[in-house]
């Protein structure tokens, strides 16, 4: 009875010790999954701390700190690829162009099919004149987002800027215009709109465009680039006056450029007001000694004011910076025409006309024959 007894007790106590030890270790299981649920949960934290630190400074427009904040992040999620696209886009603001398109190529490689990617890198491929890639990732954009209407004007407006580098200028007017639907305001794409007709040399709708930009643009963002353009616009239309008086605004604003002096001078030329188109070319040659444009011009002008000698001396001088100038030779044959010297004007509208100049041929056979 004694070794049944202890037989008995021995299996209920093995029996309570193992029931004992299962519960134990299926508590233990439970606290090491709890820690370790925890940790995970931590780990999250931190990296969706450190990328919301990083929204925040892009709000405050310090990027250089919202990169460091995305690399925090990255560095407890390799793979997160909302971190990448915004350091990528960090990088666009601070025009590093090549640590941009390295972090949004990443980016795509966790993401793929992205459209924000999409888009920010095909500006990024543009930005560094890959324009081919830059199309493929903008076309590919389209694909991304999976619906019939894309409601980002800055999309369609790179893709209009894609189409007027590559000389597009009837199919680049479409995305201008969906881009300015979806944003009335929105002056980069009125702006493009404008280049664009000139480019086209459609110049009366350029000059319409130009009007309405300007008229738009507050008096406290004026742009001078816009009344470069429409000087250029006038001038080709002819209302040399009104190309002088957009120059003359461009040139308050951004004095310094020799481009501007000699159009400006183009323009008074072709309203006979020499004596300050030779100012304007003074001015040019102070800037620029070796530019034979200007040197032609102001000797143009100052064959108009009757100073035949001096005018001849600065076409000369053209001549020899640029021995092919055949306008240079068109202009010193009127100026020897004037000074009665009829052989040497021939024989420079006979030059002229060998370097292919269109009115040579034409001016030989009226005073030459």
């Amino acid at each position: 009875m004694k070794v049944a007894f202890h037989k008995k007790f021995l299996v209920l106590f093995c029996g309570i010790l193992c029931l004992y030890t299962h519960a134990q270790t299926k508590n233990d299981m439970m606290l090491v999954n709890g820690d370790s649920a925890a940790a995970n949960a931590a780990k999250e934290e931190k990296y969706v701390s450190y990328y919301k630190e990083g929204l925040k400074l892009i709000d405050s427009s310090d990027f250089r700190s919202a990169i460091d904040a995305f690399k925090r992040s990255i560095k407890h999620k390799k793979d997160y690829f909302e971190a990448y696209l915004k350091m990528g886009y960090c990088k666009m603001q601070l025009k590093d162009w090549k640590g941009a398109e390295k972090e949004l190529t990443k980016a795509q490689e966790y993401g793929p099919n992205d459209f924000e990617t999409l888009k920010l890198k095909g500006i990024t491929y543009f930005m560094l004149e890959k324009y081919q890639d830059s199309k493929a990732c903008l076309d590919s954009a389209v694909g991304a987002l999976e619906v019939e209407r894309i409601d980002d004007a800055e999309f369609f407006y790179y893709r209009a800027k894609l189409m007027y580098v590559g000389k597009s200028y009837k199919k680049a007017l479409e995305p201008c215009e969906i881009a300015l639907e979806i944003n009335p305001k929105y002056y980069e794409v009125m702006k493009l709109k404008c280049e664009i007709r000139f480019a086209a040399k459609e110049y009366p709708y350029a000059l319409r465009e130009l009007n309405e930009t300007i008229k738009a643009l507050p008096e406290a963002k004026k742009d001078y680039s816009l009344y470069k353009l429409r000087a250029q616009t006038k001038f080709e239309l002819k209302d040399y006056k009104g190309a002088v008086s957009d120059w003359n605004v461009y040139i308050e604003g951004q004095p310094g450029d020799e481009e501007s002096y000699i159009s400006r001078a183009a323009a008074r030329i072709n309203i006979n007001d020499y004596t300050n188109a030779i100012v304007d070319l003074d001015e040019a040659i102070k800037l620029n000694p070796k530019n034979h444009v200007s040197y032609c011009y102001r000797g143009l002008a100052k064959g108009g004011n009757k100073q035949i000698v001096e005018g001849i001396k600065d076409l000369d001088f053209s001549i020899k910076l640029k021995f092919d100038y055949s306008i240079a030779y068109v202009n010193r044959a009127a100026l020897k025409m004037a000074a009665k010297d009829k052989k040497g004007a021939c024989d420079d509208l006979q030059k002229a006309d060998s370097l292919g100049n269109n009115m040579a041929p034409q001016l030989y056979e009226q005073y030459c024959k």
